[in-house]
Parts: structure tokens; C-alpha cells; sequence
């Protein structure tokens, strides 16, 4: 069998594999490639069976991911919560992975990840467990009244109802202005939990390669000033919560799920059958029991490495209370730019 190397953003054969597979998300998507290499400076890759020349029918679509800090690696794929393998059921593709881990040997990579979404199968036993988060997803086959139903009471229908009451405006969109307002409350969320923010530029770049029916931002906005917003993302019938943040002084007036149940029923509205609620970290009970107040469901999130290693990487050792802290009182000129400098190595 050989292998052959291909690059997803000249090679049109990929957009009609990354449209026709089942398997397929957002993160497959040309525009999520081309961010991430204009960004943060990754080379894509695919590795497939196919021959150029011939329709594509099988792939893994990779970065390169070439780091002083935390090693070279390729990973599939960066800061996408999870990314399926578009391959057949042929003993080809058990090869495939197999020539990867030899050439992580031979090319002496940090690992080769894969971050597959479906539990019935792991890729291969070369791959092993690294890391695993939480997973959930909601239905939208139900009606709305039976979704909002589903919602739980005290903590999320009583705020939406609150938030209705206290006239809290919304936009939907992608304008420079709601970019602009998605980044400040960004910046609020990631100095509250400690953590430095991802560079403005990523979501300049996301909004300019990914296409308008794919991408939108939600912000609400109390009397004109912007105090929670989310960033979406869409292929095929599956919306995905990206992104959100939010100004915590207004946390009480319920703008956030507010915007869940907007995005709930512009989904639904729009034909989509689910929403992509993300990863969550198995040890945020916070964060999972809040989106499955939504009535959405959990499974386990697995990520795969070659060669098998435990998966605390070279940035881990920032994540110490005095690091953190210090994240949460830089000015925000430093924090930006501390963004800039530090996030390409963390994929």
C-alpha cells in the first residue's frame, strides 16, 4: 500500500470529500483549515490511499504543528474539539494509521493525535487513550414547546423569561462591530477564569474564510452595552457552540441563556436536527451541569495519541495558581498580546 500526501486547501478533491462523508463537521471545512494556517502559521495535511488524480475515498486531515515550546507534532485537529478520521471500513485505512506512527518514529514527532468523535470504535490499537472530556449534544427533533420543556426550570427558563422582561436586546450577525464586541467580552471571560485569550486575529480569520450561513456571532446587549455573546458554527444539519463569554455583573439578568434559547430556535427554525454543545472537562462540573440544564445528552470524548505517553504537555506546568492569577490582573494590551505570542503552541 502507499501513501499519499495531500494539501487540503489547493487540493479540491478534499471539499468533496468533506462535504459528501458522513463523518464530516465544521472542522473539516476548508474555511477551519485556512484560519488555522493563516493564524497560526500550521501546515495542513491530508493522508490518504488515494492516488492523485482519483476521487478521494478516504483522508485524515492533519496540522503540522511545528513548535519550540511544546514540539512538532500533527494533530487533528488544533483547537477543534473533535475531528473524525473520513475513512472506509477497509484494512487499508488500519494501514494508514499504522504508516503514521512509523513516520512519527522516523520524522521523530512529539505524537500523532486524532480526536475522533464516535465511540462505537478507537482508530487502531497503535493509538492510545491520551486524554477525554465530556461530550453532549441536543436533540432538536422535539418542538419547541417540548424543547423548552425540557429546559430546567429554576436556572434556565426563569432567566429566560428574565431576560425577556428586562428588554434585553439581541443581533445576530457577523459584522466587524459584533466581532468587535464578541472579542471585548472574550477578554472579561478569559481574565475571569485566569487563562489568556485566543488572538483577535482568530476570529478576524474565522469569520473572514468561513461562509456566512456557517458562521455567526450572537450578542446580547442591556441598553446598548454588550454583556454576553457566542460565536456558532454550522455544517449540514449540525450547529456548533463554539465560543461564548460573558460580562459576570450581569450574570443575574440571564443574557446567556437567553442567547441558548435564541440559538435553539434559529436552529430548529433553519432545519438543523442538533446542536453541538462541545467538549467540557471531565472535572468542570460546573460547566457540564450547566449545558445539560439544556436537556442535551453525554458521552465520553476521546483523544488518541502514537506514541503512547501521559498527555501533560509543556504548557501544563503554567497552569499553577500563581501563573493564573497573573493572567488575571495583566492589562489587556499585555494579555492580548501574551494571546498572540503563546496560543499557536498550545494546539
Amino acid at each position: 500500500m502507499r501513501v499519499h500526501i495531500s494539501d487540503p486547501l489547493l487540493d479540491k478533491r478534499w471539499d468533496e470529500l468533506a462535504t459528501r462523508h458522513p463523518r464530516a463537521s465544521v472542522f473539516h471545512q476548508r474555511g477551519w483549515l485556512e484560519a488555522l494556517a493563516r493564524t497560526y502559521g500550521y501546515r495542513p495535511m491530508v493522508v490518504t490511499t488515494t492516488p492523485a488524480g482519483e476521487p478521494l475515498v478516504n483522508g485524515i486531515v492533519f496540522c503540522h504543528v511545528d513548535s519550540w515550546l511544546t514540539g512538532t507534532r500533527l494533530v487533528s485537529l488544533p483547537f477543534a474539539d473533535h475531528c473524525e478520521p473520513l475513512l472506509d471500513e477497509s484494512d487499508d485505512c488500519l494501514e494508514l494509521i499504522r504508516w503514521l506512527c512509523t513516520e512519527c518514529d522516523r520524522q521523530q514527532w512529539k505524537y500523532v493525535e486524532l480526536r475522533p468523535l464516535s465511540s462505537d470504535q478507537r482508530p487502531s490499537h497503535d493509538l492510545q487513550p491520551s486524554r477525554a472530556y465530556c461530550f453532549h449534544e441536543l436533540d432538536l427533533s422535539p418542538s419547541l414547546e417540548q424543547i423548552f420543556k425540557g429546559l430546567h426550570k429554576d436556572s434556565i427558563q426563569r432567566k429566560i423569561r428574565r431576560a425577556e422582561a428586562e428588554k434585553i436586546e439581541y443581533e445576530a450577525g457577523r459584522s466587524k462591530h459584533l466581532v468587535d464586541e464578541f472579542y471585548q467580552l472574550l477578554m472579561i471571560t478569559r481574565r475571569r477564569h485566569q487563562l489568556i485569550p485566543q488572538p483577535r486575529t482568530w476570529f478576524t480569520n474565522l469569520v473572514e474564510r468561513i461562509g456566512q450561513d456557517e458562521l455567526q456571532i450572537r450578542v446580547a446587549r442591556l441598553t446598548g452595552k454588550a454583556i454576553a455573546a457566542m460565536l456558532t458554527l454550522r455544517h449540514g444539519f449540525t450547529v456548533v457552540y463554539k465560543y461564548g463569554c460573558s460580562d459576570e455583573k450581569f450574570h443575574s439578568l440571564g443574557a446567556m441563556p437567553f442567547l441558548f434559547w435564541r440559538l435553539i430556535e434559529e436552529s430548529k427554525q433553519s432545519g438543523a436536527h442538533c446542536i453541538d454543545f462541545g467538549r467540557s472537562d471531565l472535572d468542570n462540573e460546573g460547566l457540564i451541569a450547566f449545558k445539560e440544564k439544556f436537556g442535551s445528552t453525554r458521552k465520553m470524548l476521546t483523544y488518541y495519541r502514537y506514541p503512547a505517553s501521559e498527555a501533560v504537555d509543556t504548557l501544563a506546568r503554567w497552569d499553577v495558581p500563581s501563573v493564573r492569577k497573573m493572567f488575571s490582573v495583566l492589562p489587556d494590551t499585555v494579555l492580548s498580546a501574551a494571546g498572540r505570542l503563546l496560543y499557536r503552541h498550545m494546539a
